[in-house]
């Protein structure tokens, strides 16, 4: 786990989300990208939203790492690492609570917006073939106010 954690660690932009959620995809609050850092057992999550063109940051921190890739999160949200090469991509599902409802979202995170070909994108797209997918994929402006905080 502590393998899986420190490959995780750095700078990640979203470049694609796919759910059957309408909620999910049509939220003010649009993620730009996260930066992850690991100390001991815990990860903590700096993120960047885009909330009707004014950007917020917010630091979350797992409350514990259960089975080999899943991070739990304050609020009933859950991170499973579906896939990654640590290097380059990263598809995640995110679980989340909501009225009493859960529901769940995969994410497609790169170390740097490329193209729709490159291996990850494709292994995003094949596993999530039978749901609405949306690609976000842009330099956002949130999202660069937090990789030059952060790195």
């Amino acid at each position: 786990l502590r393998g899986l954690g420190l490959g995780m660690v750095g700078f990640w932009w979203e470049a694609g989300v796919a759910s059957r959620e309408n909620l999910a995809l049509k939220t003010p609050r649009r993620l730009e990208a996260l930066f992850l850092t690991l100390s001991g057992e815990t990860l903590t999550v700096a993120v960047a939203y885009n909330n009707s063109g004014s950007c917020q940051t917010e630091e979350i921190v797992s409350s514990e790492m259960n089975v080999l890739g899943k991070f739990v999160f304050p609020g009933r949200r859950e991170i499973h690492v579906v896939d990654t090469d640590y290097e380059q991509y990263a598809i995640l599902r995110v679980s989340l609570q909501w009225q009493n409802h859960e529901f769940y979202v995969f994410k497609y995170f790169t170390r740097s917006l490329g193209g729709e070909c490159e291996p990850g994108f494709l292994k995003f797209r094949e596993l999530t073939t039978d749901m609405g997918l949306y690609l976000v994929g842009r330099h956002g402006r949130c999202a660069m106010l937090l990789k030059e905080d952060l790195t």
